[in-house]
């Protein structure tokens, strides 16, 4: 069953990368050669595919900011500009500046993603701790700067600026990372 529901969601964010928040069932179901029967027996409804494509999104997001921490070979200012710019290689491609799209027709899905954005800075904080006391950063207050991540996340989310100047939300996420870690640097 698990492997069938991860074969659905990476389905879905495949068809959402060429479709947006618009794509159908009967979509998910013709890319996947698949029956939207099968897919009902997984997800009872759109929406419960789109809040299960996020979670599945971030954990992902979040089992790769692990591998980053593991990596020995890497500094602590690599591998805390690695945590804060992870973007697993099944996004590629994905335009996130899409989801705003979703916070009219789809709420509960937009505020997953606002929850889930705001979540999981353990292991991020733990990595700014350690840059700290390694002399590798400079203190500054950890809610702060994560209140600025947040936030500069969120507006590449929300505004059209990035797609207005032909800006992709990764290369928006790298650029961002370095004036942060690089502005904290001692």
């Amino acid at each position: 069953m698990e492997e069938i529901k991860e074969r659905l969601l990476e389905g879905a964010l495949d068809v959402y990368r060429s479709k947006g928040a618009k794509f159908t069932m009967d979509d998910l179901a013709a890319a996947l050669s698949m029956s939207k029967k099968t897919i009902y027996t997984i997800f009872p409804d759109k929406k419960t595919l789109l809040l299960n494509m996020v979670d599945f999104t971030f954990d992902c997001i979040k089992d790769d900011k692990e591998k980053a921490l593991e990596k020995p070979h890497l500094t602590v200012v690599d591998r805390f500009r690695a945590v804060l710019s992870v973007m697993p290689e099944k996004f590629a491609g994905l335009d996130f500046t899409q989801i705003y799209s979703m916070k009219d027709k789809y709420p509960e899905c937009y505020a997953r993603i606002a929850e889930r954005l705001e979540s999981d800075w353990e292991l991020t904080i733990a990595t700014l701790r350690e840059g700290i006391k390694a002399g590798e950063f400079r203190p500054v207050d950890e809610v702060i700067f994560q209140m600025m991540y947040e936030s500069a996340t969120e507006r590449f989310l929300n505004g059209s600026e990035l797609a207005d100047n032909g800006i992709l939300y990764v290369d928006a996420l790298n650029e961002m990372v370095d004036i942060l870690v690089d502005g904290i640097r001692a």
